[in-house]
């Protein structure tokens, strides 16, 4: 059990360490990189995750004890929904008078197709 423990410890500090560091934005991650740090954590197994709980991330309290939700609450877009956005509900709809102007062309192509096709036949007919 003991020898076991000694693998699955550092395996989870350091997968620990590299999801902390994945979900940590580029701004946050200290003297290096974020990619850098990604390399450090993944080849060398139990200094590496150290070093980047040590000196890799700036860490500090929320301010007045706030929660890190309460801060993203706060700090949200003007739009939270895509149906809210206009700019959104802008770009659909130009999508759809571009899609509707393409049907619109390709019902013409085909009715002049069809009419062609009907021409040839009757042409054909008299013919034979």
């Amino acid at each position: 059990m003991l020898r076991a423990l000694m693998y699955i410890l550092p395996l989870a500090l350091t997968i620990y360490a590299f999801i902390d560091c994945l979900n940590t934005p580029e701004d946050e991650a200290k003297h290096l990189p974020k990619l850098a740090w990604i390399f450090i954590i993944l080849l060398f197994w139990i200094v590496g995750p150290i070093v980047w709980f040590a000196a890799g991330k700036m860490r500090h309290a929320p301010a007045g004890g706030r929660t890190p939700s309460e801060w993203h609450r706060n700090h949200r877009m003007d739009w939270v929904a895509p149906d809210d956005n206009p700019e959104f509900l802008k770009s659909i709809k130009d999508e759809n008078k571009k899609d509707e102007s393409l049907l619109k062309d390709w019902e013409a192509d085909l009715r002049r197709r069809e009419e062609e096709l009907k021409r040839r036949e009757q042409g054909e007919d008299k013919d034979g």
